[in-house]
């Protein structure tokens, strides 16, 4: 019988298994499918890859605003813009494939299933641990009846293995992955449609901030919201109608979210109850599936698909396991990060969780910030939530010029439990994009029932774009 054995070798499973080689040897990992991560191998790494060349050549653009002339000479090699995201996404693959690939007996690739709580089936050999750690990750959401369309239907899958890509492209599904691809592939030239079933985009939920990142969006391309798509096969193409809308194109970028992997389990014999989605009851300080020693990490959980998240899931399953009574652990201040132009970000409590009556909320327009019109960025909007009592800094949602920079200073303060005033007590140098934040902390500030002490905290905007 194992000590541990794990169930996945993405991002959670290589976490948990990095902690759980620090108490024991006497473990295993499985993993069923490709290994090497889907963050290395389709998801954050290649498709930031292909966005860093989009934007590079959209660039060109705003060259002349700039004083610098020749752009339209520019063309986008698309067949070399592929072959450089594989490259680059083959060379952070291999990096995770020597985790895996140094353990010899100890990782097996197969199918895991459960049997027991401590016995599992991989392809007919019977596995047993005392503590097993799910983390089996998720798979691109596809409709039966769109992957009968064949190689016409794309995910992020399948998409960064085209040699080149077509004249025309709908994508459906306007999530952080469909909003970040259809930008990517309409300022490489493709002439993009965009389908979103909600009325936001990119898991926004503050009005101000929705409107402003579909209206630059559709400036773009079109972004059809509010209904949802059907595919049909036509005249070997493929026609997407929604709602009163309908387009024919060359091929579709299937966007609508990601699937815990959890149907073939056999979650069903752990011998707890499961919701209509076939997910266990598990806390996420400790990620223990209720009254057992199964832990369940990363993507596979469907709580917060990202990156940091599933790395921390690894660890608190890896770091729990071996030990006889398990640790809870506070979790990070949650922040979510889309790489769009402007970047659209989520940081604290999100806006539908807020007590509005109880909450300031102030908001700043880069339109007119004096850094941003420097760079010939000025597109987009910040808005912040905090406490209307004491000051406390809540949340915040943005579609804003270098916005993961600004989410991360944000998702600090919050977790440190900053107010605006401490905030507003902290240095921002001139001109940086931080100035726009500055400004709506002091718009914030105004709000407030608390004054701030007499300080630098009162320090105000002189008035003037070139020194505000």
């Amino acid at each position: 019988m194992y000590d541990v054995a794990i169930i996945g070798a993405g991002t959670a499973g290589l976490s948990a298994l990095r902690e759980v080689r620090k108490a024991t040897d006497n473990f295993v990992i499985i993993n069923d499918g490709p290994y090497g991560t889907t963050c290395a191998r389709v998801g954050c790494m290649p498709s930031k890859a292909l966005i860093e060349s989009a934007n590079a050549f959209h660039r060109r653009k705003q060259l002349q605003e700039l004083g610098v002339h020749g752009a339209e000479a520019l063309h986008a090699d698309i067949p070399a813009v592929l072959r450089r995201v594989r490259a680059l996404r083959d060379r952070f693959v291999a990096g995770t494939l020597r985790i895996t690939d140094e353990l010899g007996e100890r990782s097996i690739a197969g199918r895991a299933r459960f049997v027991s709580r401590e016995e599992i089936d991989v392809d007919g050999r019977r596995i047993r641990a005392q503590r097993i750690i799910i983390a089996a990750g998720s798979r691109p959401i596809l409709p039966p009846s769109w992957a009968e369309l064949g190689s016409r239907v794309l995910t992020s899958d399948t998409l960064f293995e085209q040699q080149s890509l077509p004249a025309s492209m709908a994508v459906v599904g306007l999530g952080v992955i469909g909003c970040e691809i259809a930008q990517a592939l309409s300022r490489l030239g493709v002439a993009v449609t965009a389908f979103g079933a909600g009325d936001a985009v990119a898991g926004l939920q503050d009005p101000e901030v929705v409107r402003c990142a579909v209206t630059l969006l559709n400036a773009e391309f079109p972004l059809h919201l509010g209904a949802r798509a059907e595919l049909s096969a036509c005249e070997g193409r493929i026609r997407i109608r929604a709602a009163d809308q309908s387009v024919l194109v060359d091929c579709v970028m299937a966007a609508l979210g990601r699937r815990p992997n959890v149907e073939n389990l056999g979650l069903d014999r752990i011998g707890v109850p499961l919701d209509e989605n076939g997910m266990p009851p598990f806390d996420r300080t400790s990620v223990q599936i209720s009254g057992t020693r199964i832990y369940f990490a990363g993507d596979v959980n469907g709580q917060w698909p990202v990156l940091h998240e599933a790395n921390d899931d690894g660890y608190i399953s890896g770091y729990n396991a071996p030990l006889a009574e398990h640790e809870c652990f506070q979790r990070r201040t949650p922040l979510a990060v889309v790489f769009t132009d402007p970047n659209i970000a989520v940081v604290g409590q999100r806006y539908r969780e807020l007590d509005l009556a109880k909450t300031a909320i102030a908001g700043v327009d880069f339109a007119d910030q004096g850094r941003a019109r420097i760079a010939a960025e000025n597109r987009g909007v910040l808005r912040i939530y905090a406490h209307r009592r004491d000051g406390l800094l809540l949340g915040a949602e943005m579609c804003a010029p270098r916005g993961e920079h600004l989410a991360h200073l944000l998702a600090l303060a919050i977790s440190r439990r900053m107010t605006v005033h401490d905030m507003l007590r902290t240095p921002f140098y001139h001109p940086v994009f931080e100035e726009g934040l500055r400004t709506a902390l002091r718009r914030c500030s105004r709000q407030l029932e608390v004054a701030p002490a007499s300080d630098l905290a009162n320090c105000e905007a002189i008035g003037a774009t070139a020194l505000d």
